[in-house]
């Protein structure tokens, strides 16, 4: 089949009506008999889940699991800024100018991630991570530091595949799916959380009651499928770590960077 037709096929699954169908059975009962051979086939460590693998009562349970306590150290420090997500890293580096370069081939501008937010002035000379969950990975959202939430937005779009294919065959997925976006001060700048839904299901849900305040590693939301989150961080709040490249794997909790104007405990 060639990319021509791949694409095609791609824009007419990506009505809002064939997610919702597609949820619609994940969250039947009857999915459930799904939930051995899904965990085989991804190769998922089911015994990080917080429940044995037989008491989920559907397969979007057993997706967005939670998992034992301990399964996914923070870094301590105040001043890191953490991976929100497991996920490959598919990009990262300097914003120039408002524009976060070469993910997968394509430049997107601040305006068309950030649906022209009046808060993407503060971004455009930052740093971002773009960072794709697979069904393997594990798919709540955590705080990435410590802070008050400040602004959220939901914005309407399609439901594109965020995997490699989409990234590289799709125009600009990341900025014409659906996106919920979280804003969080903290003590030294801000962060910015875009959390992209994506083919199949394409939920984004935050945790209930939805948080004010957060400590870095807590629960922010949850996708009940594959999907990607790009973080920003504010202009000259934060220095990356140098030896995060496109191509590695973070675990939720690790540091991806060091932020300014955080204050070390000692720890």
């Amino acid at each position: 089949m060639n990319r021509w037709l791949l694409r095609a096929m791609t824009e007419l699954t990506s009505r809002k009506f064939v997610s919702r169908l597609t949820g619609r059975l994940a969250k039947s009962p009857l999915s459930r008999r799904m939930i051995p051979r899904f965990a085989a086939i991804y190769r998922i460590a089911a015994h990080e889940a917080e429940k044995p693998i037989e008491q989920y009562g559907s397969l979007n349970e057993f997706f967005t699991r939670r998992l034992k306590p301990g399964s996914r150290p923070v870094d301590p420090a105040p001043d890191a800024l953490v991976s929100p997500v497991d996920a490959l890293i598919t990009a990262c580096g300097v914003v120039r100018d408002g524009t976060l370069l070469q993910v997968k081939g394509q430049d997107y501008t601040l305006d068309e991630l950030l649906n022209d937010s009046p808060r993407m002035s503060q971004y455009r000379d930052g740093c971002y991570w773009v960072l794709y969950l697979s069904p393997t990975d594990y798919h709540r959202i955590h705080a990435p530091c410590s802070g008050a939430v400040v602004e959220s937005e939901a914005i309407p779009g399609r439901v594109y595949p965020v995997n490699e294919f989409g990234l590289t065959s799709m125009r600009k997925v990341l900025s014409r799916n659906e996106r919920l976006v979280t804003y969080i001060r903290h003590d030294g700048g801000e962060v910015a959380v875009v959390k992209v839904g994506a083919l199949n299901v394409s939920s984004i849900r935050y945790v209930e009651p939805r948080p004010k305040r957060l400590e870095r590693g807590d629960e922010l939301a949850y996708f009940e499928f594959g999907s990607t989150v790009v973080l920003l961080a504010e202009d000259g709040t934060c220095e990356p770590r140098s030896d995060l490249k496109p191509g590695a794997k973070v675990r939720m909790g690790e540091r991806l960077g060091t932020l300014a104007g955080e204050e070390d405990d000692g720890r």
